[in-house]
């Protein structure tokens, strides 16, 4: 034990002192101060964790994080100049012990970040604070679920998940709370998770210029602070810590369709019909609030819905899944068996003096569940057999914020928080969070030999393990469509990899175009559902005229072609935690340009697919291009990147480009997830500079075997300097869906003969059309038109149960 002197200064808020005494503990050193006590904690050798308290013990959060310190070798030792030093083979941090505040360096001896050595860790009140310096031109990008531009830099963040019907392109707060970001500056990255679940700001500079800081109302300081050499590696060093998601039923990742509400059950069986007559492809249909009696969770209407089961067993029998709609809310109605039971076995929120807390929703008053009670979470998941027997697939959280009508649910009810008992203050961001949770682990107790498919609207740090989220009730107009691009984006930064937006806008009314371009940008996000609200026209694919029909339509089939692509990125997210629609951020964090904010929106879907959202009342917009060189997907023409172009974007093009050196996988056309396609896998080799790998992954989509060598993954190395295509052996128990693979060449229209060992492939010429032709609506020009410029491609075909081989293009 080192001991110093005690100061006896005693500066109002001026950080907690100075280091009184300290000492080596394993994976780090503990300590204490004039006025708090810490511990400073290796994690791995790319994480610290920092935990500070005026308390005698830490209240640590109890669910956001999976992971425990991994032993990693860290040096320690102190100096001459009043300094410890906590050093592993990515992060030199230096304690400073007169007073006490951070440094994290690199090893090259770089600030990464740093305290504000005046006020470091400072109370106000029950109020906490970790003040930073700025460092020079830094960016900050993250925070999940938070409106306005991808840099937050001058802007500040309050994090209280807030029910928001129709909320504003900058408004915050919102449903879900992800105290998670990501600093950039001078070539570096570092990222810090403040895991404290009480009302928490996030100040980037707003308002002053000497510091940033976040602040929780209350509760100890305990963040995590990451840094590795890219944005895209810290991402997955904070999924590490709280968790990835698992590999969701293939049948979420097709297009969903959502009303609040269809009824009675002859209006949905007629909804899917026509999914089927018109040839658009679809998987999923949503029960929301009125498939319930008065609104009661776990019931049907018997007069809308009088045999739910038959309808549900038709709807299966179209290829359709069906989500139902849970709200926490349970009507207080004696009688109602949900209500007698919670009550009689103390499920429910309740007043310290031990009275039930009512609060209106839609079914009236009605009392809340505790989903911080381990004993209540396994109760619901039990009452969630209601739903099984009808033959439910997919269970969709809503309203668990909690919302209430009044929006201020009182802060002194109680809350069991796994046994610690808190207040509202405390447990209000992470209650839609373990709703969430409730939800997913019923699923695996009604149906274990199924992956469960959960959709919430609330959540916080580490709802990826159990849930996909949307951007709630957003608005029918192009600001919002664009908004809730970057929302998406930012979740995926903050850990969420399977997000989405209400496509067309919950409320108000989509034009035309509007929701034919929404249509389009949404086939590249990982989760695709279309909702509309009461009251308002009809707002299917079809609902819009014939234009924006056959728009949908050629859109929606590639969303399904597309699916091997993305269903092996999902996979690859189950393995690394990055996500599928990445911000141009996380591969180019120190280009300028992609902060402006005619570029802020682009991203790269499934690592190889470049989207340029544009609003759908432009004809003609600027696309960043990054580093590298990038195909325009409907014809082939290639561009240099690191530049400027202008595109054409008529309202059945949507503006996408292909990474050079890509292999983008397909299949043929098919009306839902579980209709056979013809058993050949289609793969797209664009010609670059280097080498590539691509990862292919197949499994049967719907039970957990995939955990235990149920797969098929093969890796696929494209050489393009060598024109040499390399398919390794694959990998696991499953038999690949394809037996016969047919590739196109881009990039490379003279390609002679292809050679496998003594086999010699003769090349066919091909035009390759991702999108159906529209042949009466189109408005370019023949001659100016992608379909008619499309290069004829060489195209190969192969058998896919070889080993392992490779094919020489000469």
């Amino acid at each position: 034990m080192t001991s110093l002197t005690k100061s006896t200064k005693n500066f109002r808020n001026l950080g907690i002192g100075e280091v009184i005494s300290w000492s080596e503990k394993n994976d780090g050193i503990k300590g204490e101060t004039s006025s708090a006590r810490f511990e400073l904690t290796v994690f791995d050798e790319h994480t610290i964790r920092v935990q500070i308290s005026q308390n005698d013990s830490f209240f640590p959060n109890p669910y956001s994080t999976v992971n425990t310190p991994k032993g990693v070798f860290s040096n320690i030792e102190e100096n001459d100049s009043r300094q410890v030093w906590i050093k592993t083979s990515k992060i030199h941090l230096c304690v400073n012990l007169s007073p006490f505040f951070l440094t994290f360096q690199t090893p090259k001896g770089e600030i990464i970040n740093q305290d504000d050595p005046a006020f470091a860790v400072s109370w106000l009140g029950t109020e906490v604070t970790n003040y930073k310096k700025v460092q020079k031109n830094e960016k900050f990008i993250g925070l999940g679920e938070k409106t306005g531009n991808l840099d937050r830099a001058g802007k500040a963040y309050t994090n209280w998940n807030t029910d928001y019907f129709a909320y504003g392109v900058e408004d915050d707060p919102l449903y879900m709370s992800i105290p998670f970001y990501i600093g950039i500056h001078n070539q570096l990255a570092y990222g810090i998770f403040f895991d404290n679940t009480h009302k928490s700001v996030f100040n980037f500079g707003a308002s002053n210029n000497r510091f940033v800081y976040y602040s929780g109302e209350d509760g100890d300081m305990d963040y995590y602070f990451f840094h590795d050499d890219s944005v895209g590696k810290i991402i997955s060093a904070y999924s590490d810590l709280t968790g990835k998601m698992e590999m969701p039923p293939l049948w979420s990742l097709g297009y969903q369709q959502c009303r609040y509400s269809y009824y009675p059950d002859s209006e949905i069986t007629t909804l899917a019909q026509t999914f089927r007559d018109k040839d658009m492809p679809a998987d999923v249909i949503y029960l929301d609030i009125h498939h319930m009696e008065k609104y009661k969770v776990f019931t049907f209407d018997g007069q809308k819905f009088p045999d739910p089961k038959s309808m549900i067993r038709t709807l299966k029998e179209k290829g359709f899944k069906v989500v139902v709609i849970m709200d926490p809310g349970i009507k207080t109605d004696k009688g109602y068996l949900p209500y007698d039971e919670g009550k009689e076995q103390d499920h429910f929120v309740k007043y310290p003096d031990g009275q039930i807390y009512e609060g209106q929703v839609w079914p009236g008053w009605c009392a809340f569940p505790d989903f911080t009670k381990p004993e209540t979470r396994q109760w619901w998941a039990e009452k969630m057999a209601f739903y099984n027997e009808a033959g439910v697939d997919g269970y969709w959280t809503d309203m668990n914020e909690p919302a209430s009508w009044g929006q201020f649910t009182p802060n002194l009810i109680d809350f069991n928080y796994e046994g610690e008992m808190v207040s509202h203050r405390k447990a209000r961001n992470i209650y839609g969070f373990q709703m969430a949770r409730s939800a997913m682990e019923g699923s695996l107790l009604q149906r274990p030999q199924e992956r469960p498919f959960v959709l919430t609207r609330s959540g916080f740090s580490g709802i990826q393990r159990y849930a996909a989220a949307w951007t709630g009730d957003n608005v029918a107009n192009e600001d919002h469509m664009m908004a809730g691009i970057r929302l998406v984006n930012s979740l995926g930064i903050s850990g969420v990899a399977f997000a989405g937006y209400d496509v067309g806008g919950f409320a108000g009314e989509a034009t035309k175009s509007l929701f034919a371009r929404w249509m389009s940008i949404a086939v590249f996000s990982p989760l695709f559902r279309a909702h509309s609200m009461i009251n308002s026209s009809d707002a299917e694919p079809w609902a819009f005229g014939e234009e924006v029909e056959e728009i949908s339509r050629n859109y929606m089939k590639l969303r399904y072609k597309l699916l091997p692509t993305i269903y092996s990125s999902f996979y690859q997210s189950t393995k690394t935690g990055l996500p599928l629609s990445k911000s141009l951020a996380i591969d180019y964090p120190h280009d300028n340009k992609i902060y402006l904010t005619e570029f802020q929106n682009q991203y790269i879907f499934c690592d190889k697919i470049l989207v340029a959202p544009v609003k759908s009342t432009k004809e003609i917009t600027k696309v960043f291009l990054p580093e590298g060189d990038w195909y325009y997907m409907y014809n082939s023409q290639k561009h240099h990147g690191h530049q400027i172009i202008y595109q054409d974007c008529p309202l059945n093009y949507l503006p996408v480009y292909i990474k050079a050196g890509s292999i983008l996988a397909l299949q043929s056309d098919v009306s839902h997830t579980g209709e056979a396609n013809d058993e050949t896998l289609y793969l797209h080799i664009y010609k670059g500079n280097d080498k590539s790998v691509h990862i292919h992954y197949e499994d049967d989509g719907i039970s957990h075997d995939y955990k235990d060598h149920g797969y098929f993954k093969r890796e696929i190395e494209w050489d393009s300097s060598a024109e040499r295509l390399t398919f390794k052996k694959p990998q696991g128990e499953f038999q690949s869906k394809y037996k016969k693979i047919k590739l196109y060449l881009h990039g490379n229209q003279k390609v002679g003969n292809a050679k496998i060992g003594e086999m010699t492939l003769t090349p066919k010429y091909e035009n390759v059309a991702f999108l159906g032709k529209l042949t009466e609506f189109d408005p370019l020009p023949e001659h100016d038109h992608p379909y008619h410029e499309i290069k004829a491609a060489p195209s190969f075909v192969i058998e896919h149960s070889m080993e392992d081989f490779s094919i020489d293009f000469i």
